[in-house]
């Protein structure tokens, strides 16, 4: 049985708040559950790694829980978020201090290949 989730975070349109929770939620579940858990932001997603970018987004209009909120309770539960480099390119490099590095593509193949690691994509 694999013993590490990675969640990457691709196809996730920032300007759909319902579609930012989940990833967040679970990831934190498993890492309570005590897997080794990564969420890897690329593409249009990248751009939650941005400062201010997450604190103003909510997964449902009247929440008072933002999106921040989600990754800052993931990060707390263990997670470690990374950056896809090519979003730096894209979304500057003022992040959020919860990312913990930036990583390739090669990292993210390698990752996604290896027999104890299950991926989720989004």
């Amino acid at each position: 049985m694999a013993d590490k989730l990675l969640i990457i975070m691709v196809n996730t349109d920032p300007a759909n708040g319902s579609e930012l929770g989940p990833p967040f939620f679970q990831a934190t579940v498993a890492a309570a559950m005590e897997y080794e858990v990564e969420i890897v932001l690329s593409g249009r997603a990248g751009e939650l790694a941005k400062k201010g970018v997450a604190e103003k987004l909510f997964v449902h209009e009247g929440s008072h829980k933002s999106v921040y909120d989600f990754i800052k309770d993931a990060h707390e539960a263990g997670v470690v978020i990374k950056l896809c480099t090519p979003a730096l390119e894209i979304w500057g490099e003022d992040l959020i201090p919860e990312i913990a590095e930036t990583v390739g593509g090669a990292y993210v193949i390698s990752e996604a290949m290896n027999d104890d690691t299950v991926t989720f994509t989004y």
